[in-house]
C-alpha cells in the first residue's frame, strides 16, 4: 500500500495496476484500513492511501476524507474507502462535496445495496463496529456490485432518483 503521499506521481504509479482505490483513515481506524487496504491489492487493486497511516503526522477525520473527495471529484479514482470510529463522521464530511455519494454501513448486506439501489461510491466503515474478515466481505460486496444489480425492475427508478438527488442543492 503507498503511504500517505499525496501527489500526481502516486496515482500514476497506482493506475499501472486495475483500478485506483482511495482510502483514508483518522487514527482510530488505521488498523482496519490496513487490513480492507491489503485485500484490495490482493484482489490487484492499486491501493492509495491519504489519511493517517499511524507512522505520519495524524490527521483527523475531517481532513483525511476531504483529500479523498477531492481527489474524487479531480477522477483520480471511481471509488474509495473511508474509516473512522463509526464511519459516521466520515459519511458527513464526504456527503458534502458534488459527486461524492458515501454510505456508512454497518452489514455486508447495507455494501452492496448502497451500491445496487444508491450507486454509492465511497463505502465508510467503524473499526468500533466491523471485524476484520466481515469489512473485507462488505468491501467485496461494494466493489462487485453494480448500480441496480439484482433490482432490475427497479432500474429506471432508480436511475431517474440518482439524477434528481444529485441535482439536489442546498
Amino acid at each position: 500500500m503507498k503511504k500517505n503521499t499525496t501527489g500526481k506521481k502516486q496515482v500514476a504509479r497506482a493506475r499501472q495496476k486495475k483500478e485506483t482505490i482511495l482510502v483514508a483513515a483518522d487514527p482510530f481506524a488505521v488498523t482496519l484500513k490496513n487490513v480492507v487496504a491489503r485485500h484490495l491489492e490482493e484482489r490487484g487493486f492499486a491501493v492509495v492511501d491519504l489519511g493517517a497511516t499511524g507512522e505520519t503526522p495524524e490527521k483527523p477525520y475531517f481532513e483525511s476524507a476531504v483529500d479523498v473527495c477531492r481527489a474524487l471529484q479531480r477522477k483520480e479514482a471511481k471509488r474509495a474507502f473511508l474509516f473512522c470510529g463509526t464511519g459516521m463522521g466520515m459519511s458527513m464530511i464526504a456527503n458534502r462535496f458534488q459527486g461524492v455519494r458515501a454510505a456508512v454501513v454497518e452489514s455486508v448486506f447495507a455494501a452492496k445495496m448502497c451500491r445496487a439501489i444508491n450507486d454509492a461510491n465511497v463505502l465508510c466503515m467503524g473499526q468500533m463496529i466491523w471485524g476484520e474478515m466481515m469489512a473485507n466481505a462488505a468491501a467485496d460486496a461494494f466493489l462487485d456490485t453494480k448500480f441496480t444489480e439484482t433490482l432490475e425492475p427497479l432500474a429506471p427508478f432508480l436511475e431517474d432518483a440518482r439524477k434528481k438527488v444529485a441535482a439536489i442543492k442546498d
